[in-house]
């Protein structure tokens, strides 16, 4: 089912014929709008982490579509098949007095059976010259064993550790050696250029991810770290892993009047198997 808090953590769980949670959510989650949901699925727009970009400046981390209020744009069901919802979000004064370009972005958030679909689609709706430059990203907090999961193919893909820093202060770069990823540990790691379909796998389940014109994909488990976290329940990072495609290494760069969608399928894994890496 869907939890639907209508800023954009919209998902707040997902359950399978077997009533197994999908997605987690922090019981000491805010859900009154006072700061973003910890857990679901937060969009992430326009910039990813802290800011980098000049149009970003006065942006908070992972800017403000997860935590603004979006608009309920109408709802599509096939009682055999699916239903979908629409949101959209535009600049509001709150947003304006941060961010001062012009945008539109429409989320559609599709649940059938056994699979999630959401799609967020981007438009720059300027009527001058000016690019509307951005990070995307879906923070999918997964349900599952950290002690157990493994997160792959993503043996041999380059990505970022942001948990260590090189000598500038900028995260390391490594290539991934193992077939199946762990977080086992405190783990942030930014993988580019990816191969967009990703099998998140532990004891007794799973879920696969297919994404559409997101590149880039996100691990992250704070572990220990998690306790300095106000919003994280007791021991919360031993229930979950957040597998996060997103388009975050560089910027999408629309023109004015230009679009842009990125979209993602969880589907659920419901027998037991062995990690297919």
């Amino acid at each position: 089912m869907i939890l639907g808090y209508q800023y954009s953590d919209l998902e707040g769980t997902k359950r399978n014929a077997e009533l197994s949670e999908r997605l987690f959510v922090s019981q000491k989650a805010a859900v009154d709008g006072s700061k973003p949901v910890r857990g679901g699925i937060p969009v992430v727009f326009p910039c990813f982490g802290a800011p980098t970009h000049p149009d970003h400046a006065r942006l908070n981390q992972h800017g403000f579509a997860r935590n603004s209020v979006w608009n309920w744009d109408g709802t599509s069901i096939d009682e055999k098949d699916y239903v979908s919802i629409q949101l959209t979000l535009k600049p509001t004064e709150a947003i304006a007095a941060v961010y001062s370009k012009p945008f539109l972005l429409t989320y559609v958030v599709t649940l059938s059976e056994f699979d999630l679909k959401t799609d967020l689609h981007v438009q720059n709706t300027s009527t001058s010259v000016d690019n509307l430059e951005f990070h995307a990203l879906f923070h999918n907090y997964v349900r599952a064993p950290s002690a157990d999961v493994l997160v792959g193919p993503l043996q041999g893909f380059p990505y970022y550790d942001k948990t260590e820093s090189t000598e500038e202060g900028k995260s390391t770069p490594k290539v991934e050696a193992r077939a199946g990823v762990d977080v086992k540990k405190f783990t942030d790691s930014v993988y580019e250029n990816a191969n967009g379909k990703y099998e998140v796998t532990w004891p007794g389940g799973g879920l696969d991810i297919a994404t559409s014109n997101l590149k880039d994909v996100v691990v992250w488990n704070p572990q220990e770290t998690g306790r300095k976290i106000g919003d994280m329940e007791e021991n919360g990072w031993e229930n979950f892993v957040c597998v996060e495609p997103g388009y975050v290494r560089g910027f999408v760069n629309l023109e004015a009047g230009g679009s842009w969608t990125g979209g993602q399928t969880l589907s659920v894994v419901h027998e037991e198997r062995l990690p297919n890496l």
